[in-house]
């Protein structure tokens, strides 16, 4: 492939949408999320159908693809995918608005995180496989929601995102997992810019998967569900009038093969620290994963030892709006930019983003602050 950018070691977050348990547009969410009391913004679940594993669920308020998106490519498209065409289609439209417009074409990447793609679509095709007069009697024309890929190629299609286009699963860090990934595109020239970012929708099929592979130490407490992304963009390639709202300074991934969860956590966080050059006491906000039982009690108590009660809770993220499991890190993200807009006294400080899930998975990452959001 043709290189597209001269590289370079500097990359920074300049705009970020997402479609949330608050509503479709970025403004909805950091309304819900900055909001001082959690009681208050945290977003309302409603009842789901009898047939489910829970009772109710934080969803997209009134989301119905077709009301959304329009009639136009979408008679076939699924929650998921229209979870994610809305958000780049946000995050398009306010660059317009602020007249930053984001180009398109072969400059632009898509990296889109997930757990498995859509559990429903997957379910669904699988059985209409059974219960057909033929085990090939399944509806043709819904074949690609069933692959994982789905939401981010029919957002390159609708939008005319010819960079590379990734999809990654790789459970609650998939978010940050596709930021090393967008920034190893950026590094070495493959991509002017990156969408990246990751969705998770609400389905029945998905409440089963969570309640059987919750742990029994878990708190079960609403799933929630939507699509949360950033641009990143190099920092030889931001165009003047968009504001860098954080530069990534570490991305760190690896997976606990040893059963010592504690340590291989904090030997995450703190190779990611030395990476960006940042102490401990520097770190204005450290969010966690928000995984409850063991696993996230572990996270969190690392978060508190090496950055204080204080930073450890400055932003709240997954009681507000629920599990969220493959976008709950790309929701983290949004979250921490959304508050640090409205705290000066964030300007200019580092941040660390975590991620622990069940299987072993950590990641971390660390931004500078900057600036305020369009």
């Amino acid at each position: 492939m043709t290189t597209v950018a001269v590289p370079t070691d500097r990359h920074f977050i300049t705009a970020w949408s997402a479609v949330s348990p608050y509503g479709v547009t970025s403004a909805d969410y950091a309304r819900g999320i900055v909001t001082e009391d959690s009681g208050a913004g945290r977003a309302v679940p409603v009842p789901v159908p009898e047939g489910h594993a829970a009772q109710e669920a934080c969803l997209v308020p009134g989301f119905e693809v077709r009301e959304v998106l329009g009639r136009a490519g979408t008679r076939t498209m699924d929650r998921a995918t229209g979870l994610a065409v809305t958000a780049v289609r946000e995050l398009f439209d306010e660059a317009s608005r602020e007249e930053r417009p984001v180009p398109v074409g072969t400059g632009t990447a898509l990296v889109l995180g997930t757990t498995l793609g859509s559990a429903q679509s997957q379910h669904d095709f699988a059985m209409a496989s059974f219960t057909g007069q033929k085990p090939y009697d399944v509806p043709a024309q819904f074949m690609p929601n069933v692959l994982m890929n789905c939401p981010a190629a029919a957002s390159a299609i609708r939008f005319g995102l010819q960079g590379p286009n990734t999809t990654l699963a790789g459970g609650r860090p998939t978010g940050l997992i596709a930021l090393g990934y967008a920034r190893r595109l950026l590094a070495a020239g493959r991509a002017e810019r990156v969408l990246v970012g990751a969705v998770e929708e609400y389905s029945p099929s998905r409440s089963w998967i969570e309640h059987h592979t919750r742990g029994a130490d878990e708190s079960a407490g609403p799933l929630g569900e939507g699509c949360a992304l950033l641009l990143v963009e190099p920092g030889n390639g931001i165009p003047a009038g968009r504001t860098a709202l954080a530069e990534l300074l570490a991305v760190d991934i690896r997976v606990d093969v040893d059963d010592e969860l504690a340590s291989t956590a904090e030997s995450s966080v703190r190779d990611a620290l030395a990476a960006a050059g940042v102490e401990p006491s520097e770190v204005w906000a450290a969010v966690g994963g928000g995984l409850t039982g063991r696993v996230g009690h572990v996270e969190t108590a690392l978060l508190r030892r090496l950055f204080g009660a204080e930073a450890a809770t400055r932003v709240d993220v997954h009681d507000r709006i629920g599990d969220t499991a493959g976008a709950s890190a790309a929701f983290q993200l949004a979250a921490l930019l959304a508050t640090a807009r409205r705290r000066p006294e964030a300007h200019g400080r580092p941040a660390v983003i975590t991620s622990v899930d069940r299987d072993g998975s950590v990641a971390c990452a660390v931004v500078r602050l900057l600036g305020e959001a369009p």
